[in-house]
């Protein structure tokens, strides 16, 4: 029997095509994450990607600072009354907010955290940091975890830990092509504390022992919150597990080669070898199954307005199209997709950081 496509559902179509199309020319990494999640997720996952894709773009291509700010605040309005400007991600994202429920604290405060690096900003501390992470990555893990069905506090909290913990792995991958891009993200008190000048260091960028000292500092915070989000990863749906994992092995091995490199992020780019990530891969079988770990830590106290705003959002259950069930993870064929999908996980795309 022939199917008819109403108006709207060709409309959507071709906005998720021009969404995929999106990441494919600007962020494979998000295009790789939703090739991983399982089909009924696949294109909700890929919206708010290419939204987050157009976004960052908005701050670093078209002038940023708070003219960009309006702009988007003002896209938002629209996306959030579903009267959305006929661009495809707008029209994306609206679907995808209103049948998932996400409020808009969420991507109100993923635009601040734009915000702050078209600024320039620097971060007095670990705590500052932190606040700069959440916005930027937490955010979406929160809307990634809605984007799952779950909305519980302390999965929500894991959710934006994990998402703050591959922000630091980047910022310590990353540290010296941002200072000679005129950026430092690394905690102004650390550096202080190492003896090192923050004005000089951007001046002429070098690698010291000192440096490294920081650089190691930052890690183990980074371990902190990747051992800390297990207990919300074993209660995503089974389907959704093992590409949630599997990012978080090969983020953390990012970390792990800074470190065989003596901590030097500035005279070389910490790169996962393919042989370790298949080897990683091969781990996830053994995480998949393994038993949930029964104490939650406390929320990391900077990502607790994101929680409190998901968990006062109306439940969109009655929106949801179809029984919302994903299909069985088939766990040999996605493994292997995923050796590829992954392959670029540990470079940031030059125009942002994702």
């Amino acid at each position: 029997m022939q199917t008819y496509l109403s108006d709207s559902d060709i409309e959507a179509r071709a906005d998720g095509a021009a969404c995929r199309e999106t990441l494919r020319a600007g962020s494979r990494t998000f295009l790789a994450a939703s090739f991983a999640l399982p089909r009924a997720l696949s294109d909700p996952a890929c919206a708010l990607y290419a939204f987050c894709r157009m976004a960052d773009d908005e701050f670093d291509l078209k002038g940023g600072g708070a003219d960009a700010l309006a702009r988007l605040r003002e896209r938002l309005d629209l996306i959030y009354s579903r009267r959305p400007l006929p661009i495809p991600a707008d029209r994306a994202f609206a679907e995808v907010a209103w049948r998932f429920g996400i409020p808009r604290a969420l991507p109100d405060a993923l635009l601040e955290g734009f915000a702050w690096d078209a600024d320039g900003r620097r971060y007095a501390s670990l705590a500052d940091l932190h606040a700069y992470a959440v916005r930027v990555a937490g955010t979406v893990g929160a809307m990634m975890a809605m984007l799952m069905g779950q909305r519980a506090p302390d999965v929500v909290a894991r959710a934006c830990e994990l998402g703050v913990a591959m922000q630091l792995t980047n910022i310590a991958r990353d540290v010296g092509e941002d200072a000679r891009a005129g950026r430092l993200y690394l905690p102004l008190d650390w550096l202080h504390e190492a003896g090192i000048d923050p004005e000089a260091f951007l001046a002429r960028p070098v690698f010291s022992e000192a440096l490294a000292s920081v650089i190691k500092r930052l890690l183990r915070d980074a371990d902190f919150h990747y051992a800390s989000c297990e207990t919300g990863i074993a209660r995503l749906p089974g389907a959704c597990r093992p590409g949630i994992i599997a990012a978080r092995l090969l983020y953390a091995e990012i970390g792990r080669e800074v470190e065989r490199a003596g901590c030097d992020s500035v005279s070389r780019r910490a790169v996962v070898a393919p042989l370790r990530k298949m080897r990683l891969l091969a781990n996830v079988v053994a995480a998949v199954i393994a038993p949930a770990p029964t104490l939650s830590p406390l929320p990391l106290p900077a990502a607790q307005f994101l929680i409190d705003a998901v968990a006062a959002a109306p439940a969109p259950e009655a929106r949801r199209r179809g029984d919302g069930k994903a299909p069985w993870w088939d766990l040999e064929r996605r493994l292997v997709w995923l050796i590829a999908l992954f392959e670029r996980l540990e470079q940031r795309e030059q125009a942002g950081r994702f």
